[in-house]
């Protein structure tokens, strides 16, 4: 049976842009007939917020989003990612690196990644040709562990966005696969948790269009086949345009939740944004009964004054 995830990180509170994804998520599965895993990414460290896993899962499950596997959390078994760090490295697809950020800035006359989080690497600690290491390698205490990228342009088909084509060398370059804490980064994480879970549908907003090409290369490295079905679907913006956030004002699910707005409310606005008409309450099963990804909008949606104020009225 196919499966899909719901993955929230615990870097902060769920927001409207959030709960559109992952309710569309979750329509998409039910309508489907896709198995549904919760996993709670927490391996940022110094960005997961306390009580924001629990908080997260009581949130979805307030708007009416269920699963049928999970919660499960990342940073319960490094294991995994441990292996598969051990295989690139015996493959010499990765190398140490010393470099901090603000050597990787003065070098790099790129500017960062869309993530906002990724500056592009110059390739300063890469060496010459790939070198095969041992697992004992991966003991170096301080170094980053990096991807060797191939150079060119690399396409997949996304269910939404259509044909996306991205130049990893040209935009991050050799990207990290683990950090000098010792941690699997986001890259390789999401590869690995979605192969031992048996995820094979993706559904996430299209600000990781990107990342979606570097994961397709670490599944190559890895011997992970074949790929997921990937739909990207459109981002919640502000009004200038960039993906909503709290330079935006808050628009955090439990503070409308703490105002009295019933779920239904917000899934009536959500509803709207997915292209069902206009805005009015829902809850989480008329709106499984309604959703269309044919009429899902193809543009980015920007959440308004008049938005918020429906929200409250």
């Amino acid at each position: 049976m196919p499966r899909t995830r719901l993955a929230p990180s615990p870097t902060g509170a769920l927001h409207l842009g959030n709960a559109r994804s992952f309710l569309v998520n979750w329509a998409l599965a039910r309508q489907q007939g896709w198995e549904i895993v919760l996993r709670v990414e927490d391996l940022d460290g110094p960005r997961v917020k306390a009580g924001a896993n629990e908080e997260a899962i009581d949130v979805l499950q307030w708007l009416g989003i269920d699963w049928d596997a999970g919660p499960f959390t990342q940073r319960s078994d490094l294991a995994p990612y441990r292996a598969a760090l051990e295989q690139l490295a015996a493959q010499g697809d990765v190398y140490p690196c010393r470099c901090t950020r603000k050597e990787i800035e003065a070098a790099s006359l790129s500017a960062p990644h869309g993530d906002e989080h990724e500056l592009r690497y110059p390739g300063t600690c890469r060496p010459a040709t790939p070198t095969p290491l041992p697992p004992e390698a991966l003991e170096q205490s301080g170094v980053a562990w990096r991807l060797r990228v191939p150079d060119g342009t690399t396409t997949f088909i996304d269910h939404v966005a259509g044909e996306h084509i991205h130049n990893i060398a040209a935009t991050t370059g050799d990207f990290l696969v683990a950090t000098k804490e010792g941690l699997p980064s986001y890259q390789l994480a999401v590869v690995v948790d979605d192969a031992r879970q048996g995820i094979d549908r993706i559904v996430r907003g299209d600000d990781l269009l990107g990342s979606t090409h570097r994961q397709l290369l670490l599944q190559h490295r890895l011997g992970i086949a074949p790929p997921p079905a990937y739909y990207h679907l459109p981002l919640v913006v502000g009004a200038d345009g960039r993906r909503l956030a709290k330079r935006h004002g808050d628009s955090r699910i439990s503070l409308y939740r703490d105002l009295g707005v019933t779920p239904e409310r917000i899934i009536g606005l959500l509803a709207q944004w997915c292209g069902l008409g206009p805005r009015r309450n829902l809850s989480a099963t008329e709106f499984l009964a309604a959703f269309d990804l044919a009429k899902l909008p193809r543009q980015p949606i920007t959440f308004t004054a008049q938005d918020d104020a429906w929200l409250r009225a």
